[in-house]
């Protein structure tokens, strides 16, 4: 993924039959994803047209011109697409602040300077945010795990969480 690109949302299922799309925006405020210039990994341009609270019909721009999808069928393709901005267009974080982006290839390092690995992706399926580490971990991305982050260093410091014995049993 191009490091310069930020996911800023995904197109969801096709809302009626007039090429509509849920849209789940990754933004503080959904409505302004519409006011960044969009785009796909492919490079396609991507205009939203908010119809109401996340759902949008959807303009591709494609090498070949521009195409308004128009039908369910054209909408449902889309499923799953991500949508990107460039990230020159984006504010700077304030202090205190990153975009999440940017902590994929921070080493991950303990308090006590133990090497824990490298950032590869920071997931977020609704319930909190985790870091997943080059080892496959995952750490939760909270101030008691991650109590500090400094960008300049590339390093996140982490306090893993101490497992419980027996939390979990597995029968086979």
């Amino acid at each position: 993924m191009d490091r310069a690109l930020i996911l800023m949302g995904v197109i969801g299922k096709p809302h009626g039959v007039r090429g509509a799309v849920h849209v789940h925006a990754y933004t503080e405020n959904p409505a302004s994803l519409a006011d960044f210039a969009l785009r796909d990994q492919r490079g396609r341009t991507i205009d939203l047209a908010w119809i109401t609270e996340g759902v949008a019909r959807i303009t591709l721009h494609e090498p070949t011109g521009k195409h308004i999808v128009a039908d369910r069928d054209a909408a449902a393709k889309l499923v799953n697409l991500q949508l990107f901005v460039e990230r020159s267009a984006l504010p700077p974080a304030d202090d205190d602040e990153f975009y999440l982006a940017d902590l994929i290839g921070l080493a991950a390092i303990g308090a006590d300077g133990t090497t824990h690995g490298t950032i590869t992706a920071v997931h977020d399926y609704g319930a909190g945010a985790s870091l997943e580490l080059d080892d496959g971990s995952l750490l939760p991305f909270t101030r008691a795990v991650v109590p500090e982050i400094d960008l300049a260093a590339k390093r996140a410091i982490v306090v893993p969480p101490i497992e419980i014995p027996g939390e979990i049993e597995v029968r086979e």
